[in-house]
This record gives C-alpha cells, structure tokens and sequence, in this order.
C-alpha cells in the first residue's frame, strides 16, 4: 500500500515539476517580480503537499533586504523555505545546476551558484551576494555547506556571511526539523552520504507523517562583526532552536 502512495506521489511530483519548469521558461520573463514571487510560493508550498509533507511555521521574518541563514537537512529545505519566503534567492553548490528539471528551475528563480572547493569561486559569490544585498534583495544560505543528519549540526562556515558584513546587512536565522510519527528526527527527510536524488524523492514519498518546522528566529546585526565569531554564534544560536524544538 505504501508503494502505491509513493508512486502515485511521484507521478504527481513529475507532473508538477514539469509545469514549474515551462512555467519559469515561458512566462518568468514577462511577469511581475511580485508576480513571480506568488508563483514560487504557491508552487513549493503545493509540491511539499504532494509529496506528503506538512509545513508547519512560527515567526515572521524582517522585512527588506536580509541574508537568511538555516541549518540544512534535505533538499527539499528550499521549498519548505520559498513557500514562507519566495523573495529568497539562494547560494547553491554548483552541481545542482546540472540535476534533471530541478537544476533549470532553481537556476530560473535566480539561485547564485558556487563551486564550493574553490575559494576564488567563494570570493565572486560573495562579490554577487553583496550585489544584491545592497540592490535590497533577500539572499539564503546554508552555512553548513552541504547537508547534516538533522539532530547536530556541523560547523558553519563563515566565509559566505562576508557579504552581509560588508553592506551591514541583518542576518535572518531561521530553524528547520523534519520529522516523522515515532521519530525525534526523520530518516527519510535526510539527505547524506551517498544517498542520490532518486533515493531521497522515494524515501520521502513514501514516507508518513513527515513533516518540517519552520522556525523563525531574531533577526542579528552585522556591522563591525567578525565573521567566524558571528557563524559561532550563529550555530549556537540555531543549535539551541533546534533543541527547543526537540
């Protein structure tokens, strides 16, 4: 039985993903930010519901131009997100430009890509973040630059929050926990090791009860900081979040 619901959330899943994508390719370009905006927010808060997951969100973020910042779980971290702040323009390593369908529409919304094992790739993505920050954009990252288990989190990198520093842009945090009925943290939200995509959109469909919270937390100042005391206290502060979640 549970098969037959993954399948059929899948086929569901496909069928969406395609729309999304002629969407982004031939109407993006003519629409309205604010109408694009709506477009991303109704169409990942709808794709959470067709693979079965529950949003569930507490706070409100600060208007204006931020630089969000989140733990990170799974890939499906990013519509939890969009469907809350579809404004977002997310850093997003590189090879998930080149992921079936999923890759264009990322790369349509306006996701700034980076080559994470390089660091002059680092400093041009910093160099566009800062663009946008100042040009009033809100810009999203997961300073743990890849994905964790869910229940502790790995060190924060600080090299991306250099550009909110530079334009003394606020910092967002926000918290994100997956779970599932009998679970403290999903298995099937996790999206770690040599776990592929495949792998993950099967575990996730065919998953019950899974669900993510969504926790807004006090928006934090960035000027004069130092950026690897501000990603310590950043991870302190979401790693406490999470706990209180727990």
């Amino acid at each position: 039985m549970r098969s037959l619901v993954a399948v059929w959330r899948l086929l569901r899943f496909a069928l969406h993903a395609l729309q999304g994508l002629l969407l982004i390719k031939l109407r993006f370009g003519s629409l309205k930010l604010a109408e694009r905006q709506a477009h991303i927010q109704r169409w990942s808060a709808k794709l959470l519901k067709i693979l079965g997951v529950q949003l569930a969100t507490q706070g409100h973020s600060r208007p204006g131009a931020k630089l969000v910042v989140a733990n990170h779980v799974s890939w499906l971290d990013i519509a939890a997100l969009h469907a809350l702040l579809p404004e977002a323009r997310f850093v997003s390593k590189s090879d998930v430009r080149h992921w079936p369908v999923i890759g264009s529409m990322v790369e349509g919304v306006g996701t700034l890509f980076i080559e994470r094992s390089s660091k002059r790739d680092a400093l041009r993505v910093v160099h566009q973040m800062a663009e946008a920050l100042k040009f009033g954009d809100t810009v999203a990252v997961f300073p743990e630059g890849t994905t964790g288990s869910g229940p502790e989190l790995l060190p924060f990198h600080a090299n991306l929050l250099q550009a909110a520093i530079a334009t003394e842009t606020p910092l967002q945090p926000l918290v994100l926990r997956w779970s599932e009925p009998g679970q403290r943290f999903s298995l099937a939200a996790q999206f770690i090791g040599e776990t592929s995509l495949v792998q993950s959109l099967w575990a996730i469909a065919s998953a019950r009860g899974l669900s993510v919270q969504l926790k807004v937390l006090l928006p934090m100042a960035t000027a004069h900081a130092d950026r690897r005391a501000l990603a310590a206290h950043l991870r302190d502060t979401i790693a406490q979040a999470l706990a209180d979640l727990d």
